[in-house]
Protein backbone atom coordinates (compact mmCIF):
# COMPACT_ATOMS: atom_id res chain seq x y z
CA UNK A 1 0.00 0.00 0.00
CA UNK A 2 1.16 3.72 -1.11
CA UNK A 3 1.13 5.93 1.96
CA UNK A 4 -0.22 9.10 1.30
CA UNK A 5 2.21 11.63 2.02
CA UNK A 6 0.49 14.93 0.84
CA UNK A 7 0.24 17.16 3.39
CA UNK A 8 -3.53 18.76 4.28
CA UNK A 9 -3.88 22.55 3.83
CA UNK A 10 -2.77 24.72 6.11
CA UNK A 11 -5.51 26.25 8.05
CA UNK A 12 -5.81 30.05 8.62
CA UNK A 13 -8.23 32.55 10.66
CA UNK A 14 -10.55 34.27 8.41
CA UNK A 15 -9.81 37.76 7.15
CA UNK A 16 -9.99 40.55 9.23
CA UNK A 17 -11.14 38.43 12.27
CA UNK A 18 -7.80 38.29 14.75
CA UNK A 19 -5.91 35.75 17.13
CA UNK A 20 -4.81 38.01 20.36
CA UNK A 21 -1.73 36.22 21.00
CA UNK A 22 -0.30 35.78 24.88
CA UNK A 23 2.42 38.07 24.19
CA UNK A 24 -0.35 40.80 23.43
CA UNK A 25 -2.99 40.34 26.14
CA UNK A 26 -0.71 42.17 28.86
CA UNK A 27 -1.66 45.19 26.90
CA UNK A 28 -5.68 44.31 25.77
CA UNK A 29 -5.64 43.98 30.12
CA UNK A 30 -4.10 47.05 30.58
CA UNK A 31 -6.60 48.64 28.53
CA UNK A 32 -9.33 46.82 29.84
CA UNK A 33 -8.58 47.39 33.92
CA UNK A 34 -8.02 51.14 32.80
CA UNK A 35 -11.42 51.39 31.16
CA UNK A 36 -13.79 49.54 34.17
CA UNK A 37 -11.86 51.68 36.76
CA UNK A 38 -13.30 54.59 35.36
CA UNK A 39 -16.95 52.99 34.38
CA UNK A 40 -17.14 52.11 37.99
CA UNK A 41 -15.96 55.23 39.21
CA UNK A 42 -19.12 57.09 37.23
CA UNK A 43 -21.35 54.44 38.97
CA UNK A 44 -21.97 52.32 35.44
CA UNK A 45 -23.18 49.06 35.97
CA UNK A 46 -21.95 45.81 33.72
CA UNK A 47 -24.34 44.31 30.88
CA UNK A 48 -23.79 41.17 28.92
CA UNK A 49 -25.90 40.94 25.31
CA UNK A 50 -25.67 37.60 23.36
CA UNK A 51 -23.17 37.99 19.87
CA UNK A 52 -26.51 36.99 17.50
CA UNK A 53 -29.75 38.48 17.81
CA UNK A 54 -32.98 39.31 15.13
CA UNK A 55 -31.84 40.67 12.24
CA UNK A 56 -35.07 42.61 12.39
CA UNK A 57 -33.72 44.80 15.75
CA UNK A 58 -30.54 46.74 13.57
CA UNK A 59 -33.17 47.11 10.74
CA UNK A 60 -35.09 48.81 12.57
CA UNK A 61 -32.70 50.64 15.06
CA UNK A 62 -29.39 51.83 12.62
CA UNK A 63 -31.55 52.26 9.81
CA UNK A 64 -33.01 50.12 6.64
CA UNK A 65 -30.20 52.07 4.09
CA UNK A 66 -27.79 52.79 6.22
CA UNK A 67 -24.31 51.16 4.99
CA UNK A 68 -24.47 48.82 7.75
CA UNK A 69 -27.51 47.09 7.16
CA UNK A 70 -26.94 47.60 3.18
CA UNK A 71 -23.10 46.13 2.85
CA UNK A 72 -21.77 45.15 6.51
CA UNK A 73 -23.66 43.19 8.76
CA UNK A 74 -23.12 39.32 9.04
CA UNK A 75 -27.00 38.07 8.72
CA UNK A 76 -27.83 34.29 7.75
CA UNK A 77 -31.14 31.76 8.02
CA UNK A 78 -31.24 29.82 11.13
CA UNK A 79 -31.29 26.78 9.33
CA UNK A 80 -33.08 24.89 12.02
CA UNK A 81 -36.37 27.53 12.33
CA UNK A 82 -35.99 29.75 9.75
CA UNK A 83 -35.24 32.89 11.32
CA UNK A 84 -32.98 36.07 10.45
CA UNK A 85 -30.39 36.04 12.31
CA UNK A 86 -27.20 38.72 12.92
CA UNK A 87 -24.14 38.31 14.03
CA UNK A 88 -24.14 42.46 15.99
CA UNK A 89 -22.47 44.73 13.90
CA UNK A 90 -23.29 47.26 17.13
CA UNK A 91 -24.35 46.95 20.86
CA UNK A 92 -26.36 50.28 21.72
CA UNK A 93 -29.67 48.27 19.91
CA UNK A 94 -28.80 45.14 21.90
CA UNK A 95 -28.75 47.02 24.95
CA UNK A 96 -31.93 48.95 24.78
CA UNK A 97 -33.60 45.66 23.70
CA UNK A 98 -32.59 44.28 26.73
CA UNK A 99 -33.40 47.14 28.83
CA UNK A 100 -36.78 46.73 27.30
CA UNK A 101 -37.09 42.79 27.75
CA UNK A 102 -36.02 42.80 31.06
CA UNK A 103 -37.59 46.29 31.90
CA UNK A 104 -35.00 47.39 33.74
CA UNK A 105 -36.24 51.15 34.23
CA UNK A 106 -39.19 50.21 35.53
CA UNK A 107 -37.25 51.79 39.08
CA UNK A 108 -35.99 54.55 37.61
CA UNK A 109 -32.50 55.76 34.65
CA UNK A 110 -29.77 53.21 34.07
CA UNK A 111 -26.27 53.94 33.62
CA UNK A 112 -24.81 50.67 31.66
CA UNK A 113 -21.72 49.59 30.32
CA UNK A 114 -20.49 46.79 27.62
CA UNK A 115 -17.33 45.19 26.33
CA UNK A 116 -16.83 42.87 23.65
CA UNK A 117 -16.56 41.68 20.26
CA UNK A 118 -18.58 43.10 17.00
CA UNK A 119 -18.74 42.65 13.60
CA UNK A 120 -18.74 44.40 10.40
CA UNK A 121 -17.99 42.73 6.67
CA UNK A 122 -15.99 45.63 5.87
CA UNK A 123 -12.24 46.28 4.56
CA UNK A 124 -10.06 45.47 6.94
CA UNK A 125 -7.49 48.15 7.60
CA UNK A 126 -4.97 49.59 10.41
CA UNK A 127 -7.30 49.46 13.70
CA UNK A 128 -10.45 48.50 11.92
CA UNK A 129 -11.16 44.82 11.23
CA UNK A 130 -14.01 42.31 10.51
CA UNK A 131 -14.26 41.24 14.03
CA UNK A 132 -13.26 44.39 16.44
CA UNK A 133 -13.83 45.04 19.65
CA UNK A 134 -15.76 47.86 21.48
CA UNK A 135 -16.41 49.27 25.15
CA UNK A 136 -19.34 51.43 25.43
CA UNK A 137 -21.94 53.12 27.86
CA UNK A 138 -25.29 53.37 27.51
CA UNK A 139 -27.63 56.37 29.87
CA UNK A 140 -30.68 55.28 29.83
CA UNK A 141 -33.65 58.12 31.25
CA UNK A 142 -31.69 60.82 31.43
CA UNK A 143 -32.91 63.91 29.91
CA UNK A 144 -30.73 66.67 30.77
CA UNK A 145 -27.21 68.22 29.12
CA UNK A 146 -25.36 67.17 32.70
CA UNK A 147 -25.56 63.31 31.07
CA UNK A 148 -24.16 64.24 27.65
CA UNK A 149 -21.11 65.70 29.10
CA UNK A 150 -20.77 62.93 31.89
CA UNK A 151 -20.27 60.43 29.47
CA UNK A 152 -17.77 62.86 27.52
CA UNK A 153 -15.67 63.74 30.10
CA UNK A 154 -15.45 59.81 31.32
CA UNK A 155 -13.57 59.25 27.62
CA UNK A 156 -11.45 62.52 28.09
CA UNK A 157 -10.31 61.32 31.56
CA UNK A 158 -10.02 57.71 30.01
CA UNK A 159 -7.13 59.61 27.41
CA UNK A 160 -5.76 61.56 30.47
CA UNK A 161 -5.71 58.43 32.65
CA UNK A 162 -3.48 56.48 29.36
CA UNK A 163 -1.79 59.51 29.05
CA UNK A 164 -2.77 59.53 25.51
CA UNK A 165 -2.17 62.90 23.64
CA UNK A 166 -3.56 63.74 20.11
CA UNK A 167 -7.18 63.20 20.48
CA UNK A 168 -9.54 66.04 19.83
CA UNK A 169 -13.21 65.85 20.34
CA UNK A 170 -15.57 67.22 17.56
CA UNK A 171 -19.14 68.35 18.67
CA UNK A 172 -22.73 68.99 16.52
CA UNK A 173 -26.08 68.57 17.16
CA UNK A 174 -28.95 67.00 14.67
CA UNK A 175 -31.91 68.64 16.80
CA UNK A 176 -35.26 67.19 17.01
CA UNK A 177 -37.13 64.98 13.93
CA UNK A 178 -39.04 68.24 12.65
CA UNK A 179 -35.89 70.09 12.65
CA UNK A 180 -33.44 67.48 10.87
CA UNK A 181 -36.69 66.87 8.21
CA UNK A 182 -36.45 70.88 7.56
CA UNK A 183 -32.59 70.59 7.40
CA UNK A 184 -33.14 67.68 4.86
CA UNK A 185 -35.55 69.26 2.41
CA UNK A 186 -32.84 72.56 1.98
CA UNK A 187 -30.14 69.99 1.94
CA UNK A 188 -31.33 67.73 -1.02
CA UNK A 189 -32.21 70.68 -2.68
CA UNK A 190 -28.47 71.89 -2.56
CA UNK A 191 -26.89 68.65 -3.20
CA UNK A 192 -29.43 68.20 -6.62
CA UNK A 193 -27.89 71.02 -8.11
CA UNK A 194 -24.11 69.64 -7.87
CA UNK A 195 -25.70 66.36 -8.78
CA UNK A 196 -23.57 65.17 -11.51
CA UNK A 197 -20.56 66.27 -9.53
CA UNK A 198 -21.71 64.21 -6.73
CA UNK A 199 -19.70 60.04 -6.46
CA UNK A 200 -21.84 56.87 -6.68
CA UNK A 201 -22.11 56.68 -3.00
CA UNK A 202 -23.44 60.16 -2.13
CA UNK A 203 -25.96 59.93 -5.16
CA UNK A 204 -27.24 56.40 -3.64
CA UNK A 205 -27.32 58.98 -0.36
CA UNK A 206 -28.77 61.92 -1.71
CA UNK A 207 -32.42 60.72 -1.52
CA UNK A 208 -32.18 57.97 1.27
CA UNK A 209 -29.51 59.08 3.86
CA UNK A 210 -28.22 63.31 2.25
CA UNK A 211 -26.80 63.62 5.96
CA UNK A 212 -24.56 61.26 5.60
CA UNK A 213 -23.64 62.86 2.04
CA UNK A 214 -22.02 65.49 4.50
CA UNK A 215 -19.70 62.69 5.75
CA UNK A 216 -17.99 62.06 2.56
CA UNK A 217 -14.48 61.36 2.74
CA UNK A 218 -14.07 61.78 -0.99
CA UNK A 219 -11.46 64.80 -1.75
CA UNK A 220 -13.51 66.07 -4.48
CA UNK A 221 -16.47 67.22 -2.64
CA UNK A 222 -14.62 68.79 0.62
CA UNK A 223 -15.88 72.46 -0.79
CA UNK A 224 -19.70 71.20 -1.81
CA UNK A 225 -19.79 69.59 1.96
CA UNK A 226 -18.27 72.55 3.60
CA UNK A 227 -20.92 75.33 2.11
CA UNK A 228 -23.85 72.82 2.38
CA UNK A 229 -26.63 74.12 4.79
CA UNK A 230 -25.94 73.28 8.23
CA UNK A 231 -28.29 71.57 10.70
CA UNK A 232 -27.32 73.86 13.81
CA UNK A 233 -29.52 76.49 11.50
CA UNK A 234 -32.36 75.04 11.58
CA UNK A 235 -32.70 73.93 15.50
CA UNK A 236 -35.11 75.71 17.81
CA UNK A 237 -34.68 77.03 20.94
CA UNK A 238 -34.99 73.96 22.89
CA UNK A 239 -32.27 72.18 21.31
CA UNK A 240 -29.91 74.97 21.04
CA UNK A 241 -30.22 75.39 24.75
CA UNK A 242 -29.66 71.86 25.54
CA UNK A 243 -26.50 72.16 23.12
CA UNK A 244 -25.46 75.36 24.89
CA UNK A 245 -25.52 73.37 28.40
CA UNK A 246 -23.31 70.14 27.14
CA UNK A 247 -20.70 72.85 25.81
CA UNK A 248 -21.14 75.07 29.09
CA UNK A 249 -20.39 72.17 31.22
CA UNK A 250 -17.23 70.70 29.40
CA UNK A 251 -15.79 74.46 29.50
CA UNK A 252 -16.18 74.11 32.57
CA UNK A 253 -14.14 71.33 33.20
CA UNK A 254 -11.63 72.23 30.57
CA UNK A 255 -12.54 69.66 27.99
CA UNK A 256 -11.58 71.95 24.40
CA UNK A 257 -13.74 70.88 21.56
CA UNK A 258 -14.36 71.87 17.97
CA UNK A 259 -17.64 72.21 16.74
CA UNK A 260 -18.17 70.23 13.44
CA UNK A 261 -21.43 71.04 11.33
CA UNK A 262 -20.62 67.99 9.19
CA UNK A 263 -20.10 65.45 11.96
CA UNK A 264 -23.87 63.73 11.52
CA UNK A 265 -22.98 59.22 12.86
CA UNK A 266 -23.46 56.59 10.91
CA UNK A 267 -26.49 55.51 12.31
CA UNK A 268 -30.07 56.60 12.23
CA UNK A 269 -31.19 56.63 15.62
CA UNK A 270 -29.28 59.32 17.32
CA UNK A 271 -30.98 62.82 17.66
CA UNK A 272 -29.80 65.96 19.49
CA UNK A 273 -25.81 65.82 20.58
CA UNK A 274 -23.74 63.76 18.19
CA UNK A 275 -19.82 63.87 19.12
CA UNK A 276 -16.71 62.04 17.76
CA UNK A 277 -13.18 61.50 19.16
CA UNK A 278 -10.59 61.76 16.79
CA UNK A 279 -7.16 61.67 15.97
CA UNK A 280 -4.61 61.99 12.79
CA UNK A 281 -2.49 59.19 14.10
CA UNK A 282 -4.47 56.71 12.36
CA UNK A 283 -4.29 57.21 8.68
CA UNK A 284 -7.79 57.76 7.02
CA UNK A 285 -9.48 56.01 9.85
CA UNK A 286 -9.15 59.01 12.61
CA UNK A 287 -12.18 57.92 14.36
CA UNK A 288 -11.11 56.42 18.10
CA UNK A 289 -14.89 56.67 19.10
CA UNK A 290 -17.89 58.48 19.43
CA UNK A 291 -21.50 58.39 20.01
CA UNK A 292 -24.49 60.48 21.65
CA UNK A 293 -28.36 61.05 22.28
CA UNK A 294 -30.81 58.37 20.77
CA UNK A 295 -34.16 59.74 22.63
CA UNK A 296 -36.67 58.07 19.95
CA UNK A 297 -34.78 54.63 19.95
CA UNK A 298 -36.48 53.26 22.91
CA UNK A 299 -39.52 54.02 21.83
CA UNK A 300 -39.25 52.89 18.46
CA UNK A 301 -38.19 49.56 19.56
CA UNK A 302 -41.35 48.98 21.56
CA UNK A 303 -40.49 50.29 24.89
CA UNK A 304 -42.24 53.27 27.23
CA UNK A 305 -40.83 56.49 25.67
CA UNK A 306 -37.39 57.11 27.59
CA UNK A 307 -34.46 59.85 26.62
CA UNK A 308 -31.00 58.02 26.65
CA UNK A 309 -27.40 58.77 25.29
CA UNK A 310 -24.35 56.76 25.02
CA UNK A 311 -20.73 55.86 23.70
CA UNK A 312 -18.62 53.51 21.77
CA UNK A 313 -15.02 53.22 21.31
CA UNK A 314 -13.02 50.75 19.13
CA UNK A 315 -10.51 48.53 21.22
CA UNK A 316 -8.38 48.17 18.42
CA UNK A 317 -7.32 51.57 17.65
CA UNK A 318 -6.84 52.63 20.85
CA UNK A 319 -4.31 49.78 21.42
CA UNK A 320 -2.93 51.62 17.94
CA UNK A 321 -2.42 54.42 20.06
CA UNK A 322 -1.02 52.97 23.08
CA UNK A 323 1.53 50.40 21.50
CA UNK A 324 3.00 53.75 19.95
CA UNK A 325 2.97 55.84 23.21
CA UNK A 326 3.65 53.31 25.82
CA UNK A 327 6.10 50.50 26.69
CA UNK A 328 3.60 47.29 26.16
CA UNK A 329 2.74 45.72 29.96
CA UNK A 330 4.06 42.48 29.71
CA UNK A 331 1.33 39.54 30.98
CA UNK A 332 3.58 36.62 30.92
CA UNK A 333 5.56 36.35 34.13
CA UNK A 334 4.51 34.59 37.09
CA UNK A 335 5.61 35.02 40.74
CA UNK A 336 7.62 31.59 40.83
CA UNK A 337 9.35 28.89 38.78
CA UNK A 338 10.05 24.86 40.22
CA UNK A 339 12.46 23.04 38.78
CA UNK A 340 13.86 19.84 40.49
CA UNK A 341 15.81 16.90 39.87
CA UNK A 342 14.73 13.44 40.48
CA UNK A 343 11.25 11.51 40.83
CA UNK A 344 10.92 11.79 44.39
CA UNK A 345 11.63 15.98 43.96
CA UNK A 346 9.37 15.78 41.00
CA UNK A 347 6.66 14.75 43.19
CA UNK A 348 7.30 16.76 45.92
CA UNK A 349 7.21 19.84 43.85
CA UNK A 350 4.19 18.71 42.32
CA UNK A 351 2.89 19.21 46.35
CA UNK A 352 4.59 22.14 46.61
CA UNK A 353 3.24 24.10 43.87
CA UNK A 354 -0.29 23.19 44.91
CA UNK A 355 0.55 24.30 48.54
CA UNK A 356 2.10 27.70 47.20
CA UNK A 357 -1.00 28.49 44.98
CA UNK A 358 -3.48 28.03 48.09
CA UNK A 359 -1.54 31.12 49.29
CA UNK A 360 -2.37 33.38 46.25
CA UNK A 361 0.92 33.30 44.26
CA UNK A 362 1.42 32.43 40.51
CA UNK A 363 3.68 29.61 40.31
CA UNK A 364 4.43 27.40 37.10
CA UNK A 365 5.98 23.88 37.80
CA UNK A 366 8.56 22.58 35.11
CA UNK A 367 6.92 19.67 32.95
CA UNK A 368 8.69 17.29 30.29
CA UNK A 369 8.01 17.93 26.82
CA UNK A 370 9.32 14.53 25.34
CA UNK A 371 9.06 12.42 28.37
CA UNK A 372 13.03 12.43 29.19
CA UNK A 373 14.45 14.22 31.99
CA UNK A 374 15.83 17.76 31.60
CA UNK A 375 18.84 18.69 34.07
CA UNK A 376 18.26 21.64 36.00
CA UNK A 377 20.70 23.85 34.35
CA UNK A 378 17.97 23.28 31.34
CA UNK A 379 14.89 23.75 33.63
CA UNK A 380 16.83 27.25 35.13
CA UNK A 381 16.76 28.83 31.11
CA UNK A 382 12.62 28.26 31.12
CA UNK A 383 12.32 29.40 34.30
CA UNK A 384 14.08 32.42 33.04
CA UNK A 385 11.86 32.44 29.91
CA UNK A 386 8.98 32.40 31.89
CA UNK A 387 9.24 35.48 33.68
CA UNK A 388 8.83 34.61 36.89
CA UNK A 389 10.42 36.37 39.79
CA UNK A 390 11.48 33.55 41.72
CA UNK A 391 13.28 29.97 41.19
CA UNK A 392 12.49 27.67 43.24
CA UNK A 393 14.60 24.47 43.46
CA UNK A 394 14.33 21.11 44.77
CA UNK A 395 17.51 18.63 44.22
CA UNK A 396 18.90 15.58 45.95
CA UNK A 397 20.55 17.70 48.03
CA UNK A 398 17.33 19.85 49.23
CA UNK A 399 15.24 16.49 49.62
CA UNK A 400 18.14 15.20 51.97
CA UNK A 401 17.55 18.25 53.92
CA UNK A 402 14.11 18.81 53.39
CA UNK A 403 14.54 22.30 52.11
CA UNK A 404 14.64 23.95 48.85
CA UNK A 405 16.79 26.99 47.24
CA UNK A 406 15.37 29.77 46.24
CA UNK A 407 16.92 32.36 43.45
CA UNK A 408 15.90 36.00 42.41
CA UNK A 409 15.38 36.29 38.81
CA UNK A 410 14.43 39.23 38.10
CA UNK A 411 12.95 42.71 40.11
CA UNK A 412 11.50 45.71 39.84
CA UNK A 413 13.97 46.91 41.66
CA UNK A 414 17.95 47.20 40.90
CA UNK A 415 19.29 43.45 41.58
CA UNK A 416 22.37 43.29 43.72
CA UNK A 417 25.08 40.69 43.75
CA UNK A 418 23.19 39.84 47.21
CA UNK A 419 20.12 39.10 45.52
CA UNK A 420 21.24 36.66 42.76
CA UNK A 421 22.35 34.17 45.92
CA UNK A 422 20.45 31.46 46.07
CA UNK A 423 19.16 31.08 49.64
CA UNK A 424 18.15 27.57 51.24
CA UNK A 425 14.64 27.57 53.21
CA UNK A 426 12.74 24.85 54.92
CA UNK A 427 10.23 23.17 53.16
CA UNK A 428 8.14 24.36 55.84
CA UNK A 429 8.31 27.91 55.83
CA UNK A 430 8.63 28.12 51.86
CA UNK A 431 5.32 29.52 51.60
CA UNK A 432 5.57 32.34 54.25
CA UNK A 433 8.96 33.60 53.26
CA UNK A 434 8.18 33.71 49.43
CA UNK A 435 4.79 35.71 50.78
CA UNK A 436 6.55 37.85 52.51
CA UNK A 437 8.97 38.52 49.75
CA UNK A 438 6.47 39.10 47.15
CA UNK A 439 4.49 41.14 49.85
CA UNK A 440 3.81 43.93 47.49
CA UNK A 441 2.78 42.55 44.69
CA UNK A 442 -0.14 43.60 42.53
CA UNK A 443 -2.04 40.84 41.41
CA UNK A 444 -2.26 41.02 37.44
CA UNK A 445 -6.69 40.08 37.03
Amino acid sequence: MIENKHKPDKLTGVKGMNDILPCDVGLWRFLENAIKSILHAYGYRNIRTPILEYTSLFRRSIGEVTDIVTKEMYSFVDSLNGQQLTMRPENTAAVVRAAIEHNLLYDGPKRLWYIGPMFRHERPQRGRYRQFHQVGVEALGFAGPDVDAEIILMCQRLWSDLGLTGIRLELNSLGHKHERAAHRDQLITYLEKYIELLDNDSKHRLYTNPLRVLDTKNPALQDIAANAPKIIDFLGEESLGHFKGVQSLLSANNVSFTINPRLVRGLDYYNMTVFEWVTDRLGAQGSVGGGGRYDPLIKQLGGKPALACGWALGIERILELLREDNPVPSDDGCDVYIVYQGDVAHSRAFVMAEQLRDTGLDVVLHCSTDNTSVSLRSQMRFADVSGAMYAVIIGDDEVRQDEVSIKLLRSDRTITNADRIQQRVPTKCLAEFLTNLIAAKTKKY
